[in-house]
C-alpha cells in the first residue's frame, strides 16, 4: 500500500513540474495574469506534491515505543501546510487582480502556445486527479487526497484562463483580472474545505456515522449485553476504534475471549482494516438467581463451594453453604476465609442477609495410589452391592476401583438409577450408601460415585 501512495505522489511531482514549466512560460509571453497566476498555482503543487511524498514515507513508517499509535498523522500536518500555502496564493492572486482592474492594466497577447499548452494542462491534470484519487480512497491517504484537490484545482483554473484568453481576443482583456480573482477565491474554497477535513482529523473527530455504524454492528454480537462507549478517530489513513462493551459477569474468561474476536471481525467486515481495542465490563444481569450469584462470589475468589442453600424467612434472605480449604489449614485461617466471603456475599445481596458457611476439609496436594488387593476391592464392592440393595434407588454396581493412598482408601464406582428420579432423591441415596460403606471400613477416605440411568 506505501508503494502505492509513494508511486503516485512521485508521479504527481513530475506532472507539477511539467505543468508549471509550461504555463509560466506561456504567462510571461501573453502577459495574462490569469496565467501567471495558474502558473503560480502549479508552482506551489510541487511543493506540495513534494511535501506529500515525503509526507507519505514518513506516515508508513511503523509504531514504535515513543508513537504508539504510528506516524499518520504527518500526513495531516503536510495536508494542513498545503491548506496554509492556498490560502497565501489566493490571497496574492486576489490583491493583484484587483490591482489591474484599479490600474486598468488590461494588455494581453493571445498566443496559439498559450492555448496548446492549457488544453494539455488541462488534460495532465484531469489524469493526475483520477489517479490520486483513486489511490487516495484505495488508502485512505489524506495527503494524497490533498494532492488530488490542488490538481482538480489546477483543472479548473486552466479552463478559467482558456475563457480569459479568448475573451481577451474577442476585446475584453479585463476578463483576464477578473477570472484570476474567480481563481483565488476557488483556491480558498477549496482550501477552506481541505482544512476543514485535515482539522477534524488532527482534533480526532470520528469519521461521519463510523461510531452509530460499528455500535450497530457490535450489539448485533451474542454475548453482548451492551455497548457502553464507542470512540472512533482517524490518523492518516489508521482508523483507530475502542469500544467497552458489557458482558455477563457469569461468562468464563475464555468465552470473553471468543466475543472479542467476534466483536472484532464484526467491525472489520464494515472497517476492514481498523485498528481496533475491545474492553469488556461484566455486569449482573437481571435474570440471574441468588444461587448464581453466590457461586460467581466463590468463583472469583477461588474458593469451592457447595450444598449451597436459599430461603427466605420472614422476608429476610438466609443463605447457607459449605466451604471447602485445606485440611492442613489452620481453624484460625480457615475462619478468615469463610468470614471473608460471607461479607462478600453480603456486600452482594444486601448487608441484612444472613450467612452461614460450613468449613470442610479439601485435599490440596495430589496423592499418590495404588490398586489394593483384589480381596481387598471385592470386600468393598460386595459392601456397595449389600447396602445399595437396602437403599432401594441404587442398582448395578459395577466398575469398582480402589485405591490406596496415604491418607486412606479412595473408592470409585459406577452404578444405575430410575432416571425419573429427583437429582436430589438420588444425590441423598448415594450419601447414605457412603455413609453406610464407610463406617463398616473406616479407612476409606472417600468414596466417589458415577450414577447413570438405567437403561
Amino acid at each position: 500500500m506505501s508503494n502505492a501512495k509513494e508511486n503516485a505522489a512521485l508521479s504527481s511531482i513530475a506532472a507539477s513540474v511539467i505543468i508549471t514549466l509550461g504555463k509560466g512560460w506561456a504567462g510571461l509571453a501573453t502577459g495574462s495574469l490569469a496565467l501567471i497566476s495558474d502558473a503560480a498555482h502549479s508552482l506551489l503543487d510541487v511543493a506540495a506534491t513534494t511535501m506529500t511524498w515525503l509526507a507519505i514515507r514518513a506516515a508508513s513508517k511503523p509504531a514504535d515505543e515513543e508513537h504508539h499509535y504510528g506516524h499518520g498523522k504527518i500526513e495531516s500536518i503536510a495536508a494542513l501546510v498545503e491548506t496554509a500555502f492556498l490560502f497565501l496564493l489566493s490571497g496574492a492572486v486576489a490583491i493583484e487582480g484587483i490591482r489591474r482592474l484599479w490600474e486598468a492594466q488590461s494588455t494581453i497577447q493571445v498566443h496559439w502556445f498559450a492555448i496548446v499548452v492549457l488544453v494539455l494542462s488541462i488534460a495532465i491534470d484531469a489524469w493526475r486527479y483520477i489517479t490520486l484519487k483513486r489511490v487516495a480512497n484505495e488508502t485512505n491517504s489524506e495527503a494524497l487526497a490533498a494532492d488530488a484537490l490542488h490538481f482538480s484545482s489546477d483543472l479548473v483554473n486552466s479552463v478559467l484562463v482558456l475563457f480569459a484568453l479568448g475573451a481577451s481576443a474577442f476585446g475584453f482583456p479585463q476578463a483576464d483580472a477578473f477570472v484570476a480573482i474567480g481563481v483565488s477565491i476557488f483556491i480558498a474554497i477549496a482550501g477552506y474545505r481541505l482544512a476543514q477535513r485535515t482539522l477534524n482529523t488532527l482534533l480526532d473527530r470520528a469519521p461521519s456515522g463510523s461510531a452509530s455504524q460499528i455500535k450497530e454492528l457490535v450489539t448485533a454480537v451474542p454475548g453482548v449485553v451492551r455497548v457502553e462507549d464507542v470512540k472512533v478517530r482517524q490518523a492518516g489513513a489508521d482508523l483507530f476504534v475502542e469500544i467497552e462493551v458489557s458482558v455477563a459477569r457469569s461468562m468464563s474468561f475464555d468465552r470473553v475471549g471468543a466475543l472479542k474476536n467476534a466483536i472484532t471481525s464484526a467491525i472489520r467486515t464494515v472497517f476492514s482494516d481498523a485498528n481496533i481495542t475491545v474492553t469488556s465490563t461484566p455486569v449482573t444481569l437481571d435474570e440471574e438467581t441468588i444461587l448464581e450469584r453466590v457461586i460467581i462470589i466463590a468463583a472469583r475468589r477461588r474458593l469451592p463451594v457447595h450444598h449451597v442453600t436459599v430461603q427466605e424467612i420472614s422476608g429476610k434472605l438466609s443463605v447457607s453453604l459449605d466451604l471447602e480449604v485445606d485440611g492442613k489449614m489452620s481453624l484460625g485461617d480457615a475462619h478468615a476465609i469463610a468470614s471473608q466471603l460471607e461479607n462478600a456475599i453480603q456486600e452482594e445481596l444486601g448487608l441484612e442477609t444472613e450467612v452461614e458457611t460450613h468449613i470442610e476439609p479439601l485435599v490440596i496436594s495430589s496423592m499418590i495410589g495404588r490398586d489394593v488387593e483384589e480381596d481387598r476391592r471385592q470386600l468393598v464392592a460386595k459392601s456397595l452391592i449389600e447396602n445399595a440393595l437396602r437403599s432401594q434407588t441404587i442398582t448395578d454396581i459395577h466398575n469398582v476401583r480402589v485405591r490406596a493412598t496415604d491418607h486412606g482408601l479412595i473408592v470409585n464406582y459406577h452404578c444405575r438409577v430410575d432416571p425419573n428420579l429427583e437429582v436430589t432423591i438420588v444425590h441423598d441415596a448415594v450419601d447414605q450408601l457412603e455413609h453406610r460403606v464407610r463406617k463398616e471400613s473406616p479407612d476409606i477416605l472417600r468414596i466417589v460415585s458415577h450414577t447413570e440411568p438405567v437403561r
